[in-house]
Parts: C-alpha cells; sequence; structure tokens
C-alpha cells in the first residue's frame, strides 16, 4: 500500500525530462532497450518503491529481485519516516536554534541566535569569537553557511547589521577544533559522522548505519555541496571503503592531504554512540533520526540531527561489493521490537 502511494505521488511529481534522460543514460551504459529499462524501472517503483533516481544510483538494471529487496528506496524512507517520526515534532530537529537549545549538553561550544531582540548577546559572543559560523536555523545540505570574521568588518555595528538581515532565521556557533586524526584526512572542514538510530518504543536505540562526511574544496563537508562519503564500520569506527562524491568520483586518498581514507579510524567512535544514544530520548515523538556528530580533542560532539535521514547515502554500489542494501537491518529492527513486546 505504502508503495502504491508513492508511485502516485511520483507520477505527480515527476520530471519526464530527467526520467528520459536517465533511461537513455542506462540504455547507452548497458545496451539494453529504451523500452526494457522503462519498464524495469516501473515495476522497481511498484515493487519497492524505488524511482528513477534510485533505479540509476543503486544501478537496480544489474541487482536480482532478491538484492532489489534490500535496498532501502526513497518510498521505504518515506515510509519509516511516518512510522517513527511525528510531523508535529519534527521542527524541533530541522529548526537549528531549537536544535541547540534543546541539545545544549550535547554541543559543547558557545552558540547564540540571531532574533532582532538579543543584541547584547549577539555582540558579547562577537567579542568572545573573532572568526565563527552564521548558519541559516532552516535548511539543509550546507547551504547558507558562512565562516565569518570579524575582521573583514568595518566595525562591530556594521557586522551587527549584516547578521540582522537574516533575523530570526539566524544562529551563530563557535568555530570547532577537529580532532588531529580527522584533520589528517582534511583539515579545511569539520569532517562529521552521520550516524543513524532508531529509537524503540521499548526506549531501546538501535544503530542503523554510520557514515563519514568529508569536505573536498569547501568549509563544509555536505555530499551535496562538494563532500564525499565513506561507510564507517558500526562497532569499531573504522571506514569500510574508499569515498565518493555526488558524481560516483572514487578516492582512495584524499586529494588536498593524500591521506588513505579506507581504514582509517574514527576517535572516541564509543563515547559517540553513547552520547548518540543518551540522545535520542529528548524528542520523544521523533525516533528515527540521523545525527551529525563531529570530534574534537576532548570528545565527540553534536552538530546537528536530521529527522529525515537520507536514505541514499550508505547503499552505493562501489561501497557495497556484496551489492546487499541496509533494509534488511530495518527488518532486523522490527523483528527485535516485537519480540520485546512479547516479553
Amino acid at each position: 500500500m505504502g508503495n502504491a502511494r508513492f508511485l502516485v505521488q511520483r507520477v505527480l511529481n515527476m520530471n519526464y525530462g530527467a526520467m528520459f534522460d536517465t533511461v537513455s543514460a542506462i540504455h547507452h551504459k548497458t545496451g539494453r532497450s529504451r523500452w526494457t529499462i522503462f519498464q524495469d524501472m516501473r515495476q522497481c517503483a511498484v515493487k519497492y518503491g524505488a524511482g528513477y533516481v534510485d533505479y540509476n544510483l543503486f544501478e537496480m538494471w544489474s541487482l536480482t529481485p532478491e538484492l532489489r529487496d534490500t535496498y532501502l528506496t526513497r518510498g521505504r524512507n518515506n515510509e519509516v519516516v511516518v512510522k517513527y517520526n511525528s510531523k508535529a515534532a519534527m521542527d524541533e530537529l530541522d529548526d537549528k536554534a531549537k536544535f541547540n537549545a534543546r541539545f545544549s549538553d550535547f554541543l559543547h561550544r558557545d552558540w547564540v541566535p540571531v532574533t532582532g531582540e538579543n543584541r547584547d548577546e549577539v555582540m558579547a559572543f562577537l567579542s568572545r569569537h573573532s572568526t565563527f559560523m552564521s548558519k541559516p536555523t532552516h535548511g539543509c545540505c550546507g547551504r547558507g553557511i558562512e565562516k565569518l570574521n570579524t575582521a573583514d568588518f568595518p566595525s562591530p555595528d556594521a557586522l551587527y547589521d549584516r547578521l540582522l538581515e537574516q533575523a530570526p532565521q539566524l544562529e551563530l556557533e563557535e568555530v570547532i577544533t577537529q580532532h588531529p586524526a580527522l584533520d589528517a584526512i582534511y583539515p579545511g572542514s569539520i569532517n562529521t559522522a552521520r550516524i543513524v538510530t532508531i529509537r524503540g518504543k521499548e526506549g531501546k536505540v538501535y544503530f542503523v548505519a554510520a557514515l563519514l562526511r568529508i569536505g573536498n574544496g569547501k568549509f563544509v563537508d555536505n555530499f551535496d555541496n562538494g563532500g564525499m562519503l565513506a561507510p564507517v564500520d558500526l562497532e569499531t569506527g573504522a571506514i569500510q571503503a574508499v569515498a565518493i562524491d555526488k558524481y560516483k568520483n572514487v578516492y582512495e586518498k584524499h586529494p588536498a592531504t593524500g591521506t588513505a581514507i579506507k581504514g582509517c579510524v574514527i576517535p572516541d567512535w564509543d563515547k559517540a554512540k553513547e552520547l548518540v544514544t543518551q540522545a535520542a530520548p529528548l524528542i520523544p515523538d521523533v525516533r528515527y533520526v540521523g545525527w551529525d556528530v563531529c570530534f574534537t580533542p576532548d570528545g565527540p560532539c553534536l552538530v546537528e540531527g536530521n529527522q529525515y535521514p537520507a536514505h541514499d547515502l550508505y547503499q552505493h554500489p562501489v561501497q557495497t561489493p556484496d551489492r546487499v542494501g541496509i533494509m534488511p537491518r530495518f527488518r532486523a529492527i522490527e523483528a527485535e521490537e516485537e519480540q520485546l513486546k512479547k516479553q
């Protein structure tokens, strides 16, 4: 039923030009007829909730039906979000100022909202931090984030007036000092771990997947803003595969530093898992979260939480040599939850 709803929504919102461009690209790559690809694409939408973007991203034309069924597609991810997250409570994560206030004990850094009514607080923050991060309270993919320096403005008043232009949808944060182990991979951004959890109704926190997001030429590490990612072993914190970027370019070493990526171990990994385990119950009605965690010399801290964890980051073909997606993990969590209810 859920996949049928997804298909209807996809039809209503379909970018047919992009879809047929995708069909043509797969035709040139595989030699299969466009009609065959289109029909197979349609079947994957019906059976697995996979739109044409998923079909192309996961290279579903090369998968058996059994392997296709292991993928968390956009349609399936929508269903997971609806199952675990209350729409009314999502803004507690989506609004960065609300998030910082709710999770202040987990931030370990100075911050202040720019409301238009708290000039003294903002000016005091600026006096403490000559360089700082300016972030829109709503947004994604690192868009709108700036790294500012007070010396670049003629006066504190001029800087405040500049910030006021975005009030009240703006907050300022102290620049994070990154752990040397992650600085060695890429020092131009804070390289955060995305750790996905589900909190069951019985209160248990389950770990679904993890990856390291790595900057590449910019001061943000977002995958959709020039960054790259690599999967992380949930037990050890070791990077399991080469990194890739949005365009499927593969990186064995970071191009800026020459540091090998696969095999690096994220420091204080157990502390990071404990951190998100403690954070998970603080918004009871949002139970499926992608936590972004940074690592400092003094330990891990939260950057943000995502109430709509991206489904496409954890199942790239080059990083899954067995071609098994992460849907089995969700099914295992559901099975364990059912067993807990019976006890």
